[in-house]
C-alpha cells in the first residue's frame, strides 16, 4: 500500500487489510510505504488512528516508511493511492516485470479506472470516515479477487 507520507491512506489500508487477513486466517504479508519521507519512523496521523480504532481497527503501532526499490522483488502487488503516487513508484521500477506489479488501490474495487484515494490530510474529520469507509470497501475487493477469484 503506498501513498504520499504514509501517515493516513496507506497506513489505514495497511491495518485493515492485517486485521482482515488474521481475522479471516489467510496468509499474505502486508505492509504500506510512502514516495515521500515526511514522516520515516512516525506513526499514523492521529485522526487516522482514532477514526481506525471507532471501528475497531488499529494503526497506532505502524510507522511510517518511504517506498524503496527493494519493495519490487519484496511484493508481489503494489497498490497505489493515486496517480502522482504511481507515476512515483513507477519511476523506480527495475524493469517491465516490476512495473506490471503496480496497480492503483481503487482498481479492485472500480476495475480499470485508476480512481484515486483522496487524500483527507487537509481535511475534516468526516474526510478521514470517507477514506476509512471507502479503503474498507476497497479491502474486502482484493480479499475477494486475490484470496476467493483462484
Amino acid at each position: 500500500m503506498v501513498c504520499l507520507g504514509n501517515i493516513c491512506r496507506s497506513p489505514i489500508a495497511d491495518g485493515l487489510l492485517l486485521r482482515k487477513i488474521k481475522e479471516l486466517k489467510l496468509d499474505a504479508v502486508v505492509d504500506s510505504a510512502g514516495t515521500a519521507n515526511y514522516h520515516v519512523g512516525k506513526a499514523p496521523d492521529f485522526r487516522m488512528i482514532q477514526t481506525a480504532a471507532k471501528h475497531g481497527t488499529r494503526i497506532d503501532f505502524l510507522r511510517a516508511r518511504q517506498f524503496l526499490k527493494t519493495d519490487f522483488a519484496n511484493f508481489d502487488h503494489i497498490l497505489v493511492m493515486d496517480q502522482s503516487n504511481y507515476r512515483n513508484v513507477i519511476k523506480l521500477a527495475p524493469n517491465k516485470l516490476a512495473e506490471k506489479k503496480v496497480d492503483f488501490f481503487l482498481d479492485y474495487l472500480y476495475p480499470n479506472q485508476q480512481l484515486e484515494v483522496p487524500d483527507p490530510y487537509y481535511g475534516t474529520q468526516q474526510d478521514f470516515e470517507e477514506v476509512y469507509h471507502l479503503v474498507d470497501k476497497a479491502t474486502d475487493a482484493l480479499i475477494q479477487k486475490l484470496f476467493h477469484e483462484h
